[in-house]
């Protein structure tokens, strides 16, 4: 069934890549078009680049196998800054929003029905990406 879901323009993620159960063997076996890296690698990232070797080989991994990357857990702009160097093409976390429930993802997108360019400096580059679970 996931290849058709593929081939109609339904993309598959991988959520908190590099934790539980998302084997490697996943990657070659299910048509994944994006993998979402979880947030224990995202959170000891540091100004200077320490700690985001791990972080660095998923995304050349996901790139190597035509995928797409989310980082899950961005809180800071030091973070985000480490994950842009890294083109990485999206991101999610505290640093853009807090959850939401229904009610409040609803108004958001009443109020916000086109991407204004006056946004804050924090969202420069960043795809502004959705998911409601």
């Amino acid at each position: 069934m996931l290849p058709s879901l593929r081939e109609v323009g339904i993309e598959i993620n991988i959520d908190d890549f590099g934790t539980g159960y998302s084997n490697l063997s996943y990657l070659m076996q299910l048509p994944i078009s994006t993998l979402k890296i979880d947030r224990s690698f995202i959170a000891p990232i540091k100004e200077n680049g320490e700690n985001i070797e791990i972080v660095e080989i998923i995304v050349m991994l996901a790139r190597n196998l035509g995928m797409k990357v989310i980082a899950e857990g961005v809180e800071t702009e030091t973070q985000l800054e480490q994950l842009k160097k890294l083109d990485c093409e999206a991101a999610q976390g505290y640093f853009f929003s807090k959850p939401m429930d229904f009610a409040d993802v609803q108004q958001f997108l009443t109020e916000n029905t086109e991407i204004k360019p006056t946004l804050p400096a924090k969202f420069e580059g960043v795809e502004i990406l959705s998911t409601i679970q």
